[in-house]
């Protein structure tokens, strides 16, 4: 099973794979062709609420990342759906946060890893 994590912004390559958006809202002034994406599982990204909260604010990492993955948890068949496609091809979680070590795609990755 291979499983990367990839902003949008980059230039999508051959060797991506599987490329799924895991954000809960559109990337800015992108388009969907410039985006070159298989899939958009915005069901599978934190919560608005939760979302608004992080702010992506650093300090606040390790608790968004547990209340994330709590999130994570009510969405099995979201997450089997990943599952399944990581053990056929590779899976790239395509994110827009500028902070490439603190967002939900870096938690994603982490809880599908475990699972």
């Amino acid at each position: 099973m291979e499983i990367e994590i990839k902003r949008v912004y980059e230039d999508a390559e051959n060797d991506d794979g599987i490329r799924i958006l895991v954000d809960r809202i559109w990337p800015r002034g992108l388009s969907k062709e410039e985006a070159q994406l298989d899939d958009w599982m915005k069901e599978i990204a934190p919560s608005t609420e939760l979302r608004k909260w992080f702010n992506h604010e650093e300090d606040r990492f390790p608790e968004f990342s547990k209340k994330y993955k709590k999130e994570l948890e009510s969405h099995k068949d979201l997450t089997e759906t990943l599952l399944k496609e990581a053990k056929k091809h590779k899976l790239t979680l395509v994110y827009s946060a500028k902070d490439e070590a603190h967002n939900q795609a870096v938690v994603l990755k982490e809880f599908l890893e475990k699972s």
